[in-house]
């Protein structure tokens, strides 16, 4: 049985690619979360696995060989419908999964216990999951250090995407504190690639700035002097520009 689409499934499905994590090589610090989850749970799977639009690809994985699966045949994708902790204790006698060929085919899935890993935008990327070939429970210390695990997925994803945003961010600043060839005439910005335009749009190229406009002192005095009589009366009369 196909898992019903989330509600926002948009909304989590960008959260997700703005992780970047997705198709990228394993990764110690996710692979010995999925060992620790294997040993404390005793079974022979663990994965970290993500729900893409189509599939489920697994980040890090423990006695499993496939690096993902069809959306389809998920169990992660029925997981990440709840907040909480998804138990199958047997899943040939689970009306969801009892005709799903991960059950029925070579893999022969009987077990599964997933915690949804929840963004701090609470949108469900995936989950933390172990898995058995054989009908089972977990008691609650079980449970607890699993969700747990889960927590620290989302700590290990949440510190690559902070980081990877400094990164960015300060690659713009690079890029801003070079020397950029500037119009003596109209203050005109030239790009790498030998385009002018203008500093807004300099500027926003390289960042996430916005703008809006006004009309400094001098300009006021300069260009409305009627204006800045009332607006800047204060004001001295004469050019306080400095040209360059």
């Amino acid at each position: 049985m196909r898992a019903k689409t989330p509600t926002q499934e948009a909304d989590r499905l960008e959260a997700l690619r703005q992780y970047k994590v997705l198709d990228t090589p394993a990764e110690h610090s996710y692979d010995d979360i999925t060992s620790l989850a294997a040993y404390i749970c005793d079974v022979p799977i663990a994965l970290i696995s993500l729900v893409d639009a189509e599939r489920q690809w697994f980040k890090s994985k423990v006695g499993l060989v496939a690096q993902e699966t069809h959306r389809d045949v998920s169990f992660c994708a029925h997981a990440i419908l709840s907040p909480a902790i998804m138990i199958v204790n047997d899943a040939a006698e689970d009306e969801r999964f009892a005709h799903n060929p991960l059950v029925t085919g070579e893999l022969g899935i009987r077990f599964y216990a997933g915690v949804p890993l929840i963004s701090p935008g609470g949108q469900a990327l995936g989950t933390l999951c172990v898995i058995d070939r054989k009908p089972r429970t977990l008691n609650d210390y079980q449970i607890k250090t699993l969700e747990a695990l889960a927590r620290q997925v989302v700590m290990q994803l949440e510190l690559q995407r902070v980081s990877s945003q400094l990164a960015e961010a300060l690659e713009k600043m690079e890029t801003m504190a070079g020397l950029i060839p500037i119009c003596s005439y109209c203050k005109g910005i030239r790009s790498d690639q030998g385009y002018w335009s203008t500093v807004e749009a300099f500027i926003q190229q390289h960042s996430d700035v916005g703008f809006t406009h006004g009309v400094c002192d001098n300009c006021m005095k300069r260009h409305f002097p009627e204006v800045a009589s009332v607006l800047l009366p204060d004001l001295e009369a004469e050019d306080t520009f400095i040209e360059e």
